[in-house]
C-alpha cells in the first residue's frame, strides 16, 4: 500500500491538517461549507452544542450537534484554489490513516453543502431568491488537473457550451459537473428554485465587469444568459461551486450548493439585507438537512 509522503500530505505537529487545523475524528458525516468566515457564528448558532473550534487564516471551523447528530461548518474563503485545499484536507481526515499515512480501507462518504451569495444571470430570477444548483459549469479549470475528470462531467453539455460561446482557447477549458441527486431530494422545495451555475475565476473580468479594463468578450454574459441545453439554463454565478462538485464527485462525496441571490445581473439590482436573506437560507436549508420531510 503506498504511503502518502510528509511532502504531500502536511501535518501539523498537533497531529492536526496542514490549513484546516483539524484533526481526524473533529470532522462530522454533514459539514456545511461558507465562504465567508465570519459566517461560520452563524450557522453554528443554530447547532444544539459545538464540541471543536478551530481557526487558521481564512479557515474557520465548528464542529457540534443537531438533534443529536454530528454536523461541521468550515469556512473556505473565495475561489476553488481555496476549495482544493479544504476538499482535499476534509477527505484526508476522514480516509487516510495520519499515522500510517495510508489511504483507509473502508472510505467515508461526507455530505458537503455550500450556502453561499450568487450573482443572478436570468431577470426572472430575482435578488432574495434561493437557488441549488443542479449543475455546475466551471470556468476556473482546476478539475483538469485531476485524473478521471471526463468519467465524471456533463462531456455533451460542456460542448454544447463552447460552441454556442464559441469558447476563447485561451481561457481554461469549462467543465460541467451534477451535484449530488440525493441532497438534491433532500433541499428542494418551496422557496428553492433549481438552476446551473458558473463558478468564476475571479469576481470582476471573468463575472463580465467592466472598471477600467476592458473585457477579452464583451458579449460572454449575454451569450451565457441566451444558452440552453435541453431544459437547462445558466441561473447564476459564483465562485466555488464546481470545484466542490467535481472533487467530491471524484472522491465519492456528496455535493449540493445553495446560494442566496443578492445581485441581479440584468436588472441592475441588489438586496437591500442580503444578511437577512441569508440567516433564513440557513435555517432552511439545516431543517432540511436534519429533519425528516
Amino acid at each position: 500500500m503506498r504511503r502518502i509522503e510528509e511532502s504531500e500530505l502536511i501535518i501539523n505537529e498537533d497531529g492536526s491538517a496542514f490549513h484546516l487545523h483539524l484533526k481526524p475524528g473533529q470532522v462530522a458525516d454533514t459539514v456545511i461549507l461558507v465562504g465567508d468566515p465570519g459566517r461560520v457564528d452563524l450557522v453554528a448558532s443554530f447547532f444544539d452544542s459545538v464540541k471543536v473550534e478551530k481557526h487558521n487564516r481564512e479557515f474557520v471551523s465548528k464542529t457540534g450537534t443537531i438533534k443529536g447528530k454530528g454536523v461541521t461548518v468550515v469556512s473556505t474563503g473565495i475561489g476553488t484554489d481555496n476549495i482544493d485545499i479544504v476538499l482535499n484536507e476534509l477527505d484526508a481526515l476522514v480516509n487516510i490513516d495520519f499515522e500510517t499515512r495510508t489511504v483507509k480501507d473502508k472510505l467515508t462518504s461526507l455530505r458537503l453543502v455550500r450556502i453561499g451569495t450568487s450573482g443572478s444571470l436570468q431577470k426572472d430570477l430575482p435578488v432574495d431568491s434561493w437557488v441549488l444548483s443542479e449543475k455546475a459549469i466551471g470556468f476556473d479549470g482546476l478539475l483538469n488537473y485531476y485524473a478521471g475528470r471526463n468519467d465524471i462531467c456533463d462531456l455533451g453539455f460542456e460542448d454544447a457550451f463552447k460552441k454556442s460561446l464559441d469558447w476563447n482557447e485561451l481561457l481554461a477549458s469549462p467543465y460541467v459537473v451534477d451535484a449530488s441527486p440525493e441532497l438534491v431530494s433532500v433541499l428542494e422545495g418551496n422557496g428553492i428554485t433549481k438552476g446551473v451555475n458558473i463558478s468564476a475565476p475571479g469576481f470582476y473580468g471573468p463575472q463580465g465587469r467592466v472598471l477600467r479594463l476592458e473585457l477579452a468578450d464583451p458579449d460572454i454574459n449575454s451569450k451565457i444568459t441566451a444558452f440552453r441545453h435541453g431544459n437547462y439554463r445558466v441561473t447564476n454565478y459564483e465562485m466555488e461551486c464546481s470545484a466542490i462538485y467535481g472533487l467530491s464527485a471524484l472522491m465519492g462525496h456528496k455535493a449540493a450548493t445553495v446560494c442566496a441571490i443578492i445581485a441581479n445581473r440584468l436588472a441592475g439590482t441588489s438586496s437591500a439585507d442580503y444578511k437577512k436573506v441569508i440567516k433564513e437560507l440557513v435555517e432552511t436549508v439545516l431543517d432540511r438537512l436534519f429533519n425528516d420531510r
